[in-house]
């Protein structure tokens, strides 16, 4: 009865809105016909700004996937306008909008809070926001008119600043249109921070820097656009004793530590930096040998000289072909795998070896057709067979562009749509495939046709293009890959090297430049924008040398800088201003542990001696408890997150009390076994064991604790004195063990 009378209340309200329309109407034709009418609200340029403002598209309310809210569907963040006018005016019966009295609409009772609504209050009913969406259902809730301009761009002011710790910066957002007007938009801009940590921005563009120095940006959206905002966090400390510039790299570090006042670190010593760079460039530590060889010699250019002998050692090609060969997902999930995955394997191996030019390598890898046998490269193929994931790998792998969303919406922090999703995976339509004599092995080739890829909700049959650049016609006649591999190897590609350089300065320094290392974009930007730039610049003119540009940064004193802080650089999380220690990855730690023990771990169908780095692919992680529990990654992901590289109470207890760490520190040939056999000093002793893991020789305190211990005899497990060799065989397992569980050990620093 109620919901009776309440539509007997609005119909009313209808009826006498009606005449009053008629009334207005009539009037109007006797107005004074050169006054200027007010400018009309306009659907796209006001409307969907303040639905987006207010929260109403975004993912978790009406722009959720699979209808949005309760039956009302808007699209996320307003990017599709069209189809949002259609759902509010048409669907639903009509029901959401009353023109003759606006303020009835269901639109704004449920927003206003006047009717129940899940989403709670989102528009005050004296708000701006509220009356512009009243008086466009007041002006007929058009959806364009003639005159309607155009958003043309987007600008922050200001773009860039220096703002104190504890201060304030407003923001304002300034629209351009295409008929030449500029608005201020700043009530219906969207403002986030890349950092909360750093600073934090109110829904009106009120930025308030918080007490960590550094670079932070804050991103603006209005509609489709987006403009960025750098601050630069000052510390303000005095920056005495810079150490002496190797080169670009430099420079341009330094100069952004000098910019903010956060003074670096001073540079390792030489016993930091063998191990650092042998376990950063061959994922192995050094011998003692080596290492006592490094630190007796007094060359000048010792560093570089050791930078260059670990890049032309088969170490390198194998721990860089681990990384790649994880990342292009050479996984095993059968025993017919193996022989696509070991030759897939030693063509990344032998690639990185001979040092064969990035380009050509990923030309090598899109281009490839035959048999595994023939061409290993089409082993990729293999394991990546549905266009779109193709096309969303090779994004996100070698241009550092996650399209993932834009499969089913425009990107929602990008300028990618579903037509660049589907443009972009019209280059792989034309794979064929034919069975081979080998089970499980399929001939990649070139199928003769118009490559074209159907956007799946607008049902266009879309040609090839990459990412809003046109390649050209493509003859039926002419691999589409072909131009996909031209286009990315162009000097000029904005993504390739860039991305690349990024991924690079990430495995050295722990922290992208842009971070996550694989999700380049306008909005979010690099923490120094001239370095990337610059490490670029070098990489493409280098003719894109992957040993070069690894050359390049680790000359640099900025990777050769101390993880120690100083008083002023303890929390610097983006800057540089010292070396990040981080744990060593699942691989490198089991041959660390390996090389300590003096115990090799052996693995199925490979050489003995063969080492965790040089696995071909992920199926040894079944056989390994170690490598599942340190996180080596199941090659499942073009993204280097599937690496687990946090710490866990499973990690802690399988080096404290495994049988596997058990049984290599027992083994009759192992390392302790070794020494306490061996008729040396038990000085020299301490010494090996210390130059093996730490590539250092233990300090007075180091040594005078561990000759301590050396000397106690322990008992069994009776309790009675073991016997001399017993006792001291199980005191070098002991002290073995302490040393492995040690951070020191454990992470690279």
């Amino acid at each position: 009865m109620m919901v009776f009378l309440s539509y007997l209340s609005v119909r009313a309200k209808w009826r006498r809105g009606l005449f009053c329309a008629a009334l207005a109407f009539l009037s109007s034709a006797v107005a004074v016909a050169d006054e200027v009418p007010a400018q009309k609200v306009s659907f796209v340029n006001d409307v969907v700004p303040v639905l987006t403002k207010a929260g109403c598209n975004m993912g978790t309310c009406h722009a959720k996937a699979g209808g949005g809210q309760n039956g009302f569907q808007l699209s996320l963040l307003g990017f599709e306008a069209a189809e949002d006018y259609e759902s509010i005016v048409r669907e639903g019966r009509g029901r959401r909008l009353f023109p003759l009295v606006p303020e009835e609409s269901l639109l704004l009772r449920k927003a206003a809070g006047e009717t129940p609504h899940g989403g709670g209050v989102r528009l005050a009913k004296d708000s701006e926001g509220y009356e512009i969406i009243r008086r466009w259902i007041s002006e007929g809730a058009a959806y364009q008119r003639e005159n309607d301009p155009q958003l043309q761009s987007i600008e922050v002011q200001p773009e860039r600043g220096v703002v104190g710790m504890g201060q304030q910066q407003p923001l304002a957002a300034i629209a351009t249109f295409s008929d030449g007007s500029r608005r201020d938009v700043t009530p219906f801009a969207l403002f986030e921070s890349n950092s909360e940590a750093m600073a934090a921005v109110s829904p009106e563009g009120l930025v308030t820097i918080q007490d960590i120095p550094g670079r932070v940006a804050i991103m603006l959206r209005y509609q489709d656009k987006a403009a960025i905002f750098t601050a630069a966090v000052p510390l303000g400390a005095p920056m005495e004793n810079l150490p002496p510039s190797n080169n670009f790299v430099d420079d341009l570090v330094f100069a952004n530590l000098t910019e903010i006042g956060i003074p670096p670190s001073p540079v390792c010593d030489d016993a930091t930096f063998i191990r650092r760079v042998t376990l950063d460039i061959t994922g192995r530590m050094p011998t003692a040998e080596e290492t006592e060889a490094f630190l007796a010699s007094d060359a000048p250019d010792k560093r570089n000289q050791l930078i260059d002998r670990l890049l032309r050692s088969p170490g390198y090609a194998d721990f860089f072909a681990n990384k790649w060969s994880s990342l292009l997902k050479n996984r095993r999930d059968d025993a017919s795998d193996i022989t696509a995955n070991f030759a897939f394997h030693a063509w990344i191996r032998d690639s990185l070896l001979e040092n064969v030019s990035y380009d050509q390598m990923v030309r090598e890898l899109l281009a490839a057709t035959g048999t595994v046998v023939a061409n290993p490269p089409v082993a990729w193929y293999k394991r990546v067979k549905e266009p779109k994931d193709q096309l969303e790998d090779v994004a996100q792998l070698f241009l550092g562009v996650r399209l993932q969303c834009a499969q089913c919406h425009h990107h929602p922090f990008e300028r990618w749509s579903q037509d660049d999703y589907y443009s972009l995976a019209a280059f792989f339509s034309q794979i064929g495939r034919k069975p081979t004599g080998v089970r499980g092995e399929d001939m990649i080739f070139h199928q003769r046709g118009m490559a074209t890829a159907k956007n799946v909700k607008t049902g266009v049959a879309l040609k090839p293009a990459a990412l809003g650049d046109d390649v050209g016609a493509i003859p039926s006649d002419q691999d589409p890959r072909l131009r996909l591999a031209k286009w990315i190897s162009e000097p000029d590609n904005p993504f390739f090297a860039k991305a690349l350089v990024n991924r690079y300065w990430k495995h050295f320094f722990k922290r992208g430049l842009i971070e996550p290392e694989d999700d380049i974009r306008d909005t979010n930007p690099p923490s120094n924008p001239e370095l990337l730039a610059a490490l670029e610049e070098h990489f493409v003119s280098s003719g894109y040398d992957l040993k070069e540009l690894v050359r390049v940064i680790t000359r640099s004193k900025a990777y050769q800088l101390s993880a120690i802080p100083n008083q002023y650089n303890l929390v610097d999380e983006q800057n540089y201003s010292r070396y990040y220690p981080r744990r060593m990855q699942a691989e490198v730690m089991l041959d660390s542990v390996n090389d300590l023990t003096g115990s090799p771990t052996e693995f199925a169908n490979l050489p003995s001696g063969t080492r965790a780095i040089a696995l071909p692919d992920n199926s040894y992680n079944k056989s390994s408890l170690f490598l599942r529990v340190f996180g080596r990654p199941d090659n499942a992901s073009v993204c280097e997150c599937e690496r687990v590289q946090s710490s866990s109470l499973a990690q802690s207890l399988h080096l404290i009390n495994s049988s596997e760490i058990k049984t290599k520190l027992g083994a009759a040939k192992g390392r302790a076994a070794e020494l306490a056999k061996s008729e040396a000093p038990p000085e020299e002793k301490i010494k090996q064991i210390y130059r093996v893991a730490y590539s250092r020789d233990p300090n007075p305190e180091e040594m005078q604790i561990a000759l301590e211990y050396l000397q106690q005899i322990p008992n069994d497990a009776n309790g009675n004195p073991l016997a001399p060799a017993a006792a001291a065989h199980q005191n070098f397992q002991d002290l073995i063990w302490a040393v492995m569980n040690s951070k020191e050990f454990l992470f690279n620093h």
